[in-house]
């Protein structure tokens, strides 16, 4: 008995469940000036912080594409790029034969795997094929690393340690995303011979779909091949077998019941061992092994550098979604509010012919979840256009990025939660207000005289719009101002009228000593072509790269243990470098034809190279070295050129020195000798162009190229404007949205105004026709009606204000040139609130003083 009665109990309750919900649909379909505002309201604020989480999830908490991420640990804890030398105090970077080392003396991990840390980009074309060939990415990978990972392949196979020793034939894995783009749905290409910068390799297999390695970025590698194969790719200046040049990166799985902090010490101890075997070491570098270290941290995502980069800008623009999100409920709150109320006569008659309150408070509920799931429906079509916005925006420049814009199963659900608690957590005082009132009153007229309950509550809705919308106002100012300071601030180098092109002549097979001939080449090819002015040669362009290294001064102290050394970027240029990129020579002279090999060595020093190391002192003619306390004074300082933003935009330009192309720098330790040795080859050709020139240049200078060598492929090119704007990316992308949700925010607040607003002329018909019948004029009525508007945004201002300042404070790290608490941008956003906020009142108060009081005071 006691179970058909919960069975009956049971199928009661859905049935009222199923009616409730049937009644709320002809509720929001009845009443269509309603629900249209209030789905697109809701749509809004949930589509964009549904947008907004999308990116958030894949960069901040999403794991990689393999077999049980939460086993995966990385060795090191700093993301870090691309190869460096000598001690690193927390390791990140490894050698190969360092790396082999700790895989074999760390009994806690299953599988230890190695991958570089930078890329590289070979030519590439199919085997006898006579098309042109196209450049590539490509990443260098130890055997074990799809094993590692747990990833089968698409077609044919994976990389094996069968493929990973010397001797073994050159073999590769296509990505998924290069085969589609290039061969799709050809699946011949497995098994058959592609060139890699004019050396044959063979496509063993085709990577899962999805599969984008161990790093989420933009442009992931389309080539996986084995660091055995690093020597052909990489000759004249092979690494793999170098102990003293650290490229690689390392994850592995941990075997079951390993704790990391067993693996960390052991690998720690092996570490100090293996530096402390290593020949050649300095007295000063054999006193610094002690306090070498290096971390097991988990590796669930890999190597999180978006993770780094965009962190701060995520986490602010959730949280500015958050609030946009909150003053559409607010709005939603404010109309539900209004209809609760001309719905009243109608509930009251529903409460006399004996209706339950509970039951009413749970049809209204059930109305306002079924609004807030539609709303959430909408919603996520906006966030599916919002997420290819933001991807957009926040990888300008991209040819493809591993995130996809429709929402994840996370984020399916974190939408379904926030739009069902929005339609009832904002429906419930509404729902009770609407339910609690004394029906015989109002089926006796009493709403003359009953003191409208939800006036308040409307107005405090409509206050706290009216505050948060300044707060994102505010920072949609403060961040715009911010990027539009970026943007057009002095670089210290031409932004119009250049082209770089950047190039890599170490994967057409050129060796130092056939450099000097290519460079010659390249610039009497390119300096005849019609609109080339003048063609400069660098190691890199500025934005695109950044070298730097130890200098030392004679006489000049070195710093004491611990603090910082005298580091300077440096960059090796062609003799009309500084000429073809505009970067001004203020004293002394340029590098030109005379700096060769055989010359003295000079060096060009910038600004802020000369305060720092040589301040209150006439650079000209002082001399400095690089790298070792050895070199100084080797190098002579024949000029100093302006300051210029190589690092970063929204840094202060660094110390830096530029070199002659000619010139080698003296070193005694193998690892400087490589240093300088990859130094000598050019990454960027800059041309200065004529006025008008630009279009079409592009297929003209690749065409230029490849007749002097077709293995020479183009990587990129761009102006240096556009190279600014991919660098200001994360800006860029947090400063629109910020302006987006500002804008978005004005006109919610202006929408819920003018229906408080609206709804208090319709309450108050009666008393503004009592005072027009006793002489009120239209003006008085207007004014009365934006009175109570301005009381509104008073309150709003004045809660706002405050808040808005304290916000400025909180994003003060992502400004740059400007006050947190800038006048200028808080004076214009209180404005435009005033404007659209008079502006949305002034349409029904234009309204309330064209009522006729006659009929007004009958219909009482």
């Amino acid at each position: 008995m006691s179970a058909n009665g919960d069975t009956l109990a049971k199928a009661s309750w859905l049935e009222h469940l199923a009616s409730d919900l049937r009644f709320g649909l002809r509720q929001l379909r009845r009443a269509p000036g309603f629900t249209v505002p209030a789905l697109l309201t809701l749509a809004l604020g949930t589509g964009a912080m549904t947008a907004v989480f999308t990116l958030f999830e894949a960069v901040m908490l999403k794991d990689l594409p393999v077999a049980r991420p939460a086993e995966l640990y990385r060795v090191g804890d700093v993301p870090d790029c691309c190869d460096t030398s000598g001690l690193q105090d927390d390791w990140s970077l490894f050698s190969f034969p360092l790396y082999q080392s700790l895989r074999d003396h760390t009994p806690e991990f299953r599988q230890l795997a190695a991958f570089q840390a930078g890329r590289m980009h070979p030519s590439t074309r199919r085997a006898g094929a006579a098309t042109p060939a196209e450049p590539a990415s490509c990443e260098l990978v130890s055997g074990n690393y799809f094993s590692m990972f747990g990833v089968g392949a698409f077609a044919g196979r994976m990389l094996a340690p069968p493929d990973d020793v010397p001797g073994a034939a050159p073999a590769a894995v296509m990505s998924y995303h290069a085969w589609e783009r290039r061969y799709a749905p050809d699946i011949s290409v497995v098994g058959a011979s592609l060139t890699f910068d004019g050396r044959p390799f063979t496509v063993v297999g085709i990577a899962p779909r999805g599969f984008f390695g161990d790093t989420l970025r933009p442009d992931p590698p389309d080539f996986f091949v084995p660091i055995a194969d690093e020597p052909i790719l990489h000759q004249p200046s092979s690494l793999r077998d170098r102990a003293d040049r650290h490229w690689l990166e390392l994850i592995g799985r941990l075997r079951a019941g390993a704790r990391p902090a067993a693996a960390e010490a052991r690998m720690t101890g092996e570490l100090r061992q293996w530096l402390l075997a290593q020949p050649g070491l300095s007295a000063s570098e054999r006193q610094g092994i002690p306090k070498q270290r290096l971390a097991v941290v988990p590796g669930g995502a890999g190597i999180a550098v978006l993770k780094t980069q965009f962190a701060s800008g995520l986490n602010l623009l959730l949280a500015l979604s958050a609030l946009l999100l909150v003053i559409a409920c607010a709005n939603i709150a404010s109309l539900l509010l209004a209809r609760g109320t001309t719905r009243r006569a109608q509930i009251a008659v529903r409460l006399a012919l004996g209706a339950g309150r509970g039951r009413l408070l749970r049809q209204s509920l059930a109305e306002s979840a079924l609004l807030g799931l539609a709303g959430g429906a909408v919603g996520l079509i906006v966030a599916f256009a919002g997420t290819r916005a933001l991807l957009a925006l926040a990888f300008r420049g991209a040819h493809h990025v591993p995130i996809s814009p429709l929402p994840s199963l996370p984020v399916l659900g974190f939408a379904f939660i926030v739009s069902l608690a929005t339609g009832l957590l904002f429906g419930i005082a509404p729902a009770w207000l609407a339910s609690c009132f004394d029906p015989a009153d109002t089926l006796r007229g009493g709403n003359r005289s009953t003191r409208d309950t939800s006036a308040l509550p409307q107005r405090s809705l409509v206050i706290g719009q009216a505050a948060l919308s300044l707060i994102l106002l505010a920072g949609a100012g403060l961040l715009s101002r911010s990027l539009a300071k970026l943007e057009t601030q002095e670089f210290g180098f031409a932004t119009t009228g250049r082209l770089i092109v950047q190039v890599d002549p170490m994967h057409a097979h050129y060796t130092p000593e056939r450099l000097p001939q290519l460079y010659r080449q390249i610039e009497q090819r390119l300096g005849a072509l019609p609109g080339v002015e003048r063609v400069g040669l660098a190691q890199y362009a500025p934005l695109t790269d950044r070298w730097t290294g130890l200098v030392f001064l004679p006489g000049r102290p070195q710093p004491p243990p611990g603090a910082e050394p005298d580091f300077a970027a440096w960059e090796r240029v062609g003799p009309h470098y500084l000429d073809a990129i505009g970067q001004p020579v203020l004293r002394g002279r340029p590098i030109g034809e005379r700096d060769d090999a055989g010359a003295p060595r000079v060096a060009l020093v910038n600004q802020a190279f000369a305060r720092k190391y040589l301040a209150g002192k006439d650079p000209l003619g002082k001399r400095f070295g690089a790298n070792e306390p050895a070199a100084s004074g080797e190098i002579e300082i024949v000029g100093v050129v302006g300051d210029a933003k190589y690092n970063s935009p929204s840094r202060p330009p660094e110390p830096m020195y530029f070199l002659p192309l000619a010139q080698s720098t003296a070193s005694r330790k193998p690892s400087l000798q490589h240093t300088d040795v990859r130094s000598h080859y050019i990454g960027a050709i800059v041309l200065r162009l004529a006025p008008g020139s630009r279009a079409g240049m592009g297929a003209v200078v690749r065409r230029a190229l490849a007749e002097i060598d077709p293995d020479l492929t183009v990587l990129a090119m761009s102006s240096p404007a556009e190279e600014i704007r991919r660098e200001l990316n994360r800006e860029r992308l947090v400063a629109r949205l910020a302006a987006c949700f500002g804008l978005l925010a004005l006109v919610l607040a202006a929408v819920g105004l003018y229906g408080v607003t609206s709804y208090s002329v319709a309450r108050r018909t009666a008393e503004i026709g009592i005072r027009m019948a006793l002489g009120a004029g239209r003006g008085a009525v207007i004014g009365m009606v934006l009175g109570g508007v301005s009381r509104q945004l008073g309150w709003g201002l004045a809660i706002g204000l405050p808040a808005a300042l304290a916000g400025g404070r909180l994003i003060a790290s992502q400004l740059f040139g400007v006050r947190s608490w800038d006048p200028p941008v808080l004076a214009a956003a209180v404005a435009v609130l005033i404007v659209t906020a008079l502006a949305a009142g002034l349409v029904p108060a234009r309204r309330a003083a064209s009522i006729d009081p006659l009929p007004a005071l009958r219909s009482e």
